[in-house]
Formats: structure tokens, C-alpha cells, sequence
């Protein structure tokens, strides 16, 4: 068996081909990247592969069994076209299965919905392929938070969006390892799984990262709008407008979803305090 993973060199890839690793061995892994080069690390052959390059991935998927396809950064548009590249050169090339990384979201409700929307696009076009195929929807990543720790004890506290609103979070090493399940195990196939851990509110994240490290964080909610204007501010309009959508869903309840992560890997996914701990421990 030869499994591929598209984006190898992003964290989530590269998290998702150590698991893959320790369950079939490094010889029955292939890592795809943009930049080949920025994978080698992870110890498997890396394949080139760009998104917007159908040939490239027309001879990135010979000899491969199953993909795993990582959902690109790109505009909404931009990238299911990108995605479609992948899927179909996985069919030219007669591939077995296809796995995909989609997201928790509403497709209509917040500005983070077009980029829900294309996912959803992704996912159809998989269901559609005549391939075998098997679909995660991600939570976000609790990982983001924890690397802005100093700039929250700098800001005093989390400010966003989300007010009250809960969001399941998970990590990137939760996910590499229901992935790689995903991938080599059969009985999951045709089926879409949220892969997400417990709901917490903002008050709780911030609760939770006080007792792991040891600040004195405070939540402090603000409009939409403000946060929006601030976050188009800091990081440009398609990025602001994006990080304020995610938590704009947050406050609308898009990301208080059950979990089916047990159903993935035989365990309840780990706790906000899990995650928060084990992030700490691997610094």
C-alpha cells in the first residue's frame, strides 16, 4: 500500500504523515509539497506537488493507493479548482481512496462561509468521483491561541468575537492521528466525521490556559464589526476577513458540534486541558 499526503510540509501534514508512519512504516508513505525540499525532514519520498498544477499531480499520485488531501489557503474560488487537480488526477491515475480535510462551518450565516462553501464543493466533487472516499470536517486548531499567549498577557486577555458562543476544539495532533486511521482503515470509508473535542466557551479557553500556564488571562467580547475592522487592520481584508468570520461562527454556534472522533480511533478525544497541556510539554 502507498499512501499520499498533499501538503506534507504544513503542520497538519506533516502531523498526519508521523502517524501514518508509526502505523504502516515510513516505506508506504508519500509526502507531497509545493516545496519539496521543506518536507524531507519528516524521513518519507517527497513528491512535488502544486495545487494549481494538474500535471504536477498527474505524476505525484503514480504508484499511489489512497490520498489525503489537505484543504488549501486560497480564495474559496481559487481553490476548488485547486482541489479538483487533485481529485482528478487521482482518478486518471486509478487510485483506490481519497481522503479529505474539510471544516466545522456554516456555508450561508458569516464571512467565514465562502470559504465553508467551497469545502462543502470539495466534498461533493469527492462523493462524486467514483473513488473510494472518506471526509473529516476539522474544528479549529486550539494551537493558534497557545502561540499567542504572550501577545494575550502583553494585550491582557483574549478580545474577539465569539461572546458566549462555544467552539470544539481540537489539534493538529488529534487530527494526524484520526487521519491516518482514515486512511488505512476501510470501514470508515463513505463516511463524513466531525473531528472536533469538547465545546468551551472563550471564558473557559481562557480559564483553562490560566491554570496550564499560569497567567491571569481575561475574555473580553467585542462587536463584529469592531473585530473585523481590527483583524482586516492587522492582517490585510482576505485574512481579517476570514479569522473574524471563524469567530463570527463561533458567537452564532457554527462550531458547537458532536464530536465523532471517538468513532474514528476507538478514544474520546482529548480535553481542552489535554491539548493545552501536551502543546506546553512538546515546546
Amino acid at each position: 500500500m502507498k499512501i499520499a499526503v498533499t501538503s506534507a510540509s504544513g503542520k497538519l501534514g506533516a502531523s498526519i504523515v508521523k502517524h501514518l508512519i508509526d502505523e504502516i512504516g515510513s516505506d508506504h508513505v508519500i509526502g507531497i509539497a509545493r516545496t519539496p525540499k521543506k518536507a524531507q525532514y519528516l524521513g518519507v519520498e517527497v513528491r512535488k506537488g502544486d495545487y494549481n498544477n494538474k500535471a504536477e499531480f498527474d505524476v505525484a499520485l503514480q504508484g499511489i493507493d489512497t490520498v489525503l488531501l489537505i484543504s488549501g489557503m486560497d480564495d474559496p474560488q481559487k481553490r476548488i479548482q485547486q482541489h479538483r487537480n487533485v481529485i482528478e488526477a487521482a482518478i486518471g491515475n486509478r487510485l483506490k481512496k481519497i481522503v479529505y480535510t474539510s471544516i466545522v462551518g456554516e456555508e450561508e450565516k458569516n464571512a467565514f462561509s465562502p470559504v465553508v462553501k467551497s469545502n462543502r464543493q470539495t466534498e461533493k466533487d469527492i462523493q462524486n468521483s467514483g473513488l473510494q472516499w472518506a471526509i473529516g470536517r476539522n474544528g479549529i486548531y486550539i494551537e493558534p491561541d497557545l502561540e499567542y499567549i504572550k501577545t494575550y498577557v502583553q494585550e491582557g486577555g483574549i478580545v474577539n468575537c465569539a461572546a458566549e458562543g462555544k467552539c470544539a476544539y481540537t489539534s493538529r495532533v488529534e487530527l494526524g492521528i484520526a487521519y491516518a486511521k482514515m486512511l488505512i482503515e476501510e470501514g470508515h470509508n463513505g463516511n463524513i466525521y466531525n473531528l472536533v473535542g469538547e465545546p468551551i466557551t472563550q471564558n473557559q479557553l481562557a480559564a483553562t490556559i490560566n491554570q496550564v500556564y499560569n497567567t491571569n488571562l481575561v475574555y473580553n467580547s467585542v462587536s463584529v464589526p469592531a473585530y473585523a475592522a481590527e483583524r482586516k487592520a492587522a492582517l490585510g481584508d482576505f485574512f481579517g476577513t476570514v479569522i473574524a468570520g471563524i469567530y463570527e461562527g463561533i458567537r452564532e454556534g457554527a462550531n458547537d458540534v458532536p464530536s465523532d472522533y471517538e468513532k474514528v480511533t476507538g478514544r474520546p478525544h482529548k480535553s481542552t486541558l489535554e491539548m493545552v497541556h501536551e502543546f506546553k510539554s512538546e515546546l
